[in-house]
């Protein structure tokens, strides 16, 4: 007997209102991915300038109050502050997907969600056999894992390709769930020393700003305090403090309350603080953080080929170019041989493929892991970034060819889809 997936093609065309509102959160990573670029860019040229030595001060400054061991450089507030505000938006898109999204169907939620683990383990797999026996180099093995989807968004965005919706959504959710497995990857893996109270204690202001939120309390005045004494008591309690975004977005009520009228009474508040807080993250927190990360000193080519002779960036190179693709598309076809589903007949698996190649671009989470897993070894994390930047760079070119070559099959499909012969503003294909 056919599995209940066998009637629902791979990758076929979710509900009208979820692709127009996949449309515009791409729209908005689109502009933050581009900011992203520019940020990224900016570091890697002024590191590499005479004045490098002004871009490494300026990374090390320390901010904030010694009493509560918040004493921090802007470096260290970047990835620990500004990125639980990307992550709370990770938390809040996540749970919106699986609770309201199309990807509350498990017919749908499988192939994205599968893809997205076959994303990890391939990577991993590939940085683990490079760097076997490599002293230390070990300690790594998650950095090519992630999937950056502001920069990807901004590839497609550059290269002007005509993306099916599903293949677009496709891209959006593994992104999302990819990011979801490397936060509690950073959570279980990288945490070395673990207190429990401060943790037990993060509870308390979680449970409140929780509570706050089912009772549809917008007031940031009374949400922004909660929202940092979790923050806080998570980074004190020796797990990385960017958890606390993730956890403080599960904790949003994505539809509104049976008392309130149920989901046909709108949206519940993940999707307000989603409005409100996407652009923040995308347009600055996530660009600081590449500004502060991305900055490494090469030294040349001489000393780019040096750095790319250890195997630690070789095996993030290898694990972003190569692993990518191969768990991705990999996980795709087996979600299809034991389901017996096929791809939808608008795609082929070389649309697949060219999503792949861009789930190699790491970048944000890529950078931030290999800060937690080389911490205090300069040497070594400046070949983290010119591996996670190297391996980027190549996954987005290798994608670009890829997605030029089916730019004409898209904009057939495009068009297919924005037909309206009945003029009610609908697409006859979502009717």
């Amino acid at each position: 007997m056919n599995s209940p997936l066998s009637r629902l093609p791979l990758l076929s065309r979710g509900s009208w209102p979820e692709t127009q509102r996949i449309a515009e959160i791409l729209r908005k990573e689109t502009v933050g991915g581009v900011l992203l670029l520019i940020a990224a860019a900016a570091a890697l040229i002024w590191a590499n300038t005479p004045w490098s030595d002004a871009y490494h001060s300026l990374r090390e400054v320390t901010v904030g109050p010694a009493s509560l061991h918040l004493n921090l450089t802007l470096g260290t507030w970047a990835a620990d502050g500004l990125l639980a505000i990307f992550f709370f938006v990770v938390g809040l898109e996540l749970k919106r997907e699986f609770v309201a999204g199309d990807l509350r169907d498990p017919r749908r939620a499988a192939l994205p969600v599968m893809a997205a683990i076959g994303g990890m383990i391939a990577p991993a797999l590939i940085y683990v056999a490079v760097n076997t026996g490599s002293g230390g180099g070990l300690n790594g093995w998650a950095i090519p894992t992630a999937t950056d989807i502001a920069f990807a968004v901004a590839i497609l965005a550059v290269i002007g390709s005509h993306l099916p919706t599903a293949l677009r959504t496709f891209l959006l959710t593994l992104a999302v769930v990819d990011d979801l497995l490397a936060v509690t990857v950073i959570a279980i893996f990288y945490t070395d020393d673990l207190d429990f109270t401060y943790l037990g204690l993060a509870l308390i202001p979680l449970a409140a700003f929780g509570f706050a939120a089912q009772k549809r309390i917008r007031s940031f005045w009374i949400l922004l305090p909660l929202a940092a004494a979790t923050w806080w008591l998570v980074h004190e309690s020796g797990v990385h403090a960017t958890v606390a975004g993730v956890l403080l977005g599960f904790t949003v009520p994505v539809i509104r309350s049976a008392a309130a009228g149920g989901p046909d009474a709108g949206p519940g508040l993940a999707e307000h603080f989603e409005h409100r807080i996407r652009p923040l993250s995308a347009g600055f927190a996530v660009p600081v953080f590449a500004f502060f990360a991305a900055g490494v000193t090469i030294g040349g080519l001489d000393g780019f080929v040096d750095t790319l002779g250890d195997r630690v960036a070789l095996g993030i190179v290898a694990g972003l170019v190569v692993g990518k693709v191969l768990g991705i598309v990999g996980m795709s076809l087996l979600t299809a041989k034991f389901t017996r589903a096929e791809l939808d007949t608008d795609l082929t698996w070389l649309d697949v493929i060219g999503v792949a190649m861009l789930g190699g671009i790491g970048f944000t989470v890529s950078l931030l892991i290999g800060e937690l897993a080389f911490a205090g070894d300069m040497l070594r994390s400046d070949h983290v970034k010119v591996g996670v930047l190297t391996g980027t760079l190549i996954a987005a070119l290798l994608a670009a060819i890829v997605l030029r070559i089916r730019n004409r099959a898209y904009r057939i499909i495009a068009e297919r889809e924005t037909a309206d012969a009945n003029h009610d503003g609908i697409p006859d294909v979502y009717q």
